[in-house]
């Protein structure tokens, strides 16, 4: 497994035992505060030793109302909310656009592998589910990170290069599916709300390896730009994750 597969999971701990059911709160910016950037559980996470710029998140003020502005520039880093033990969750809402698309994105090879915008979930799958070749690199990959990776991630993409609906696993593993929900045929610099029932679509990505949705470990918001040496810019805010 690559440094680009294991960043994905970068900086998670393990986890308290126990399931609880998630908040319906939106996870991302409080409309009364003035701080610039996004506050914790809210943290940046690179790769480890990374040498190149961490992708910038702030909170700004938008035609939307107060929203996380993602400034990726030739760099790379995701936006990680973790939580305290095994997490129930059910749907996810939130509002995004790009303002600024990279060109040369490409979902499919390890040289493209950028984007401008995508909100993933990190599940607590067990490890017994992951077929036996993956499962040992990931045994590996946890070994040499020291971070429990997450067995399974699915990320939800807007790529004006693929068609909405498409489906693919990321070039440096099957651990991290894609679901693009946005694709070409969509204007920049325009507000679209998504809500996605987590249930159905962790099924149609994982459901060769798992019958049921597993207990949530972290939300996570990213844009990076290192491979295509690139830039894009994109906004999110409502994301709000719901039992």
């Amino acid at each position: 497994m690559t440094q680009g597969a294991l960043a994905i999971g970068c900086g998670l701990c393990c986890l308290v035992a126990g399931v609880a059911a998630a908040p319906a709160t939106n996870l991302l910016t409080d409309p009364t505060s003035a701080m610039p950037d996004p506050a914790p559980p809210w943290r940046v996470v690179g790769l480890p030793r990374q040498d190149k710029p961490l992708t910038r998140y702030r909170v700004v003020d938008s035609d939307n109302g107060r929203a996380l502005e993602i400034d990726a520039q030739r760099s790379y880093g995701n936006l990680v909310h973790e939580w305290p033990a095994g997490v129930q969750a059910r749907q996810l809402a939130w509002r995004w656009r790009i303002d600024v698309d990279n060109p040369n994105t490409d979902l499919h090879s390890k040289a493209g592998d950028d984007h401008a915008v995508a909100v993933c979930l990190m599940f607590d799958m067990p490890l017994h589910s992951v077929p036996f070749w993956e499962r040992q690199v990931l045994r590996l990959a946890r070994a040499m990170s020291g971070e429990a990776l997450p067995a399974a991630t699915l990320c939800y993409g807007w790529d004006a290069r693929l068609p909405a609906d498409t489906q693919l696993d990321s070039p440096y593993t099957r651990r991290v599916r894609w679901l693009i929900l946005r694709g070409g045929d969509e204007p920049l610099g325009t507000w679209r709300r998504e809500q996605r029932d987590l249930r159905a679509d962790f099924l149609r990505l994982f459901g060769d390896e798992s019958p049921q949705l597993p207990p949530l470990r972290a939300v996570l918001v990213a844009g990076d730009a290192d491979n295509t040496q690139g830039r894009s810019l994109a906004r999110l805010n409502d994301l709000v994750l719901s039992p």
